[in-house]
This record gives structure tokens, C-alpha cells and sequence, in this order.
């Protein structure tokens, strides 16, 4: 059940909420969208080779304890998983895209690692994800440098080149409920 007020939810068609079970394949569906749209082309083949959408089922089951979705009328339309103090995960469906649910979404990920008790949050983007590096330097995450991020697969860690995004949640980051 969201903590949004009557008067948020009406002037914002996007609630943000926590997963629940009930939503594993709705994110699973967008996750694996999103993520063969962000991602084809600037990772490993390999890699791409174990992104099949049965395993997206299983690892967004393994996080819907850690993961909040943002719904319209009823519908997920985007979620966003947080594990310690890292974004790990933040996808939108194709026909939300543009509508400010992905920055939503990545606001209440900065606030849930803020009361965590972090100072910074990160995220990892493939080196060649050009739009969504973009999307996270409009918001105010700087580009710490590349590194090889260690995406999970059934095979064991599998190394991406990435970069490293940061942002110091002490400085005036906007706050979002949900």
C-alpha cells in the first residue's frame, strides 16, 4: 500500500509502492525489455546469452523484497531495485518512458539509501548506455570513472566494462515519498 497522500496520487498518475509478489512478471517483463534496449550492443555477448527472460523471472523474485514499482492505473510501469547503498536495478516499460517515472523512481531509491544512513548512493551503466548516462547526469550523479562491474549469471560473475556512478545524498537531493 503506498504512503503517497490522496492529493500527490491524483496530481501524479505514477504511485510508488513496494513490490510484492504479485508483481514479479510485470517486472520481469519490463526488466528484460529494458534491459536488451539498454544494454544490446554494450556488453559482452556472453553475457547477453544468459539474459533470457526465465532468468529475469528468478532474479526479480530473489529481489521483491528489495524492490519498489511504480504503477498507473494499476499497472507497473517501472521499478527500481536498492541493495545496500547501490541502485542496482532501474527499468521503465517503453510506453512510460518520458513521463518522469524513471526520476521518480530514482529519487525514492536516493531517499530509501538516505535513511539507510548513507551519504552517497551508486550505480553501475554499461559504457556505451549513452541515454541513460545522460538521464542520471540531468539528475545530478556524477561519473566516478569506469570500472568492470561484476553482473551476476548462472555460470558465475561475468565482467562488464561500466562506469561508476555517484551521488552525495547530503546535497540537496529532492525527496520523494513512497
Amino acid at each position: 500500500m503506498s504512503t503517497q497522500t490522496t492529493e500527490t496520487a491524483a496530481a501524479d498518475p505514477h504511485v510508488i509502492r513496494r513490490a510484492t509478489s504479485d508483481d514479479v512478471g510485470a517486472v520481469a517483463r519490463i526488466w528484460h525489455i529494458g534491459w536488451m534496449d539498454g544494454h544490446a550492443g554494450h556488453v559482452p555477448p556472453e553475457l547477453v546469452r544468459h539474459r533470457q527472460p526465465e532468468q529475469f523471472v528468478s532474479r526479480a523474485q530473489d529481489r521483491v523484497d528489495c524492490t519498489r514499482v511504480a504503477e498507473s492505473g494499476g499497472q507497473p510501469v517501472g521499478f527500481v531495485v536498492v541493495k545496500g547503498d547501490e541502485v542496482e536495478q532501474i527499468y521503465v516499460d517503453r510506453a512510460a518512458r518520458g513521463t518522469g517515472v524513471a526520476a521518480r523512481l530514482l529519487r525514492a531509491a536516493e531517499d530509501e539509501i538516505r535513511r539507510a544512513g548513507y551519504r552517497y548512493a551508486w550505480l553501475a551503466v554499461a559504457v556505451g548506455n549513452q541515454r541513460a548516462r545522460s538521464f542520471y547526469a540531468r539528475l545530478g550523479w556524477r561519473d566516478a570513472g569506469a570500472f568492470a562491474y561484476l553482473a551476476e549469471t548462472e555460470a558465475g560473475p561475468l565482467a562488464v566494462p561500466s562506469h561508476r556512478y555517484e551521488i552525495d545524498l547530503t546535497e540537496g537531493a529532492a525527496s520523494v515519498s513512497g
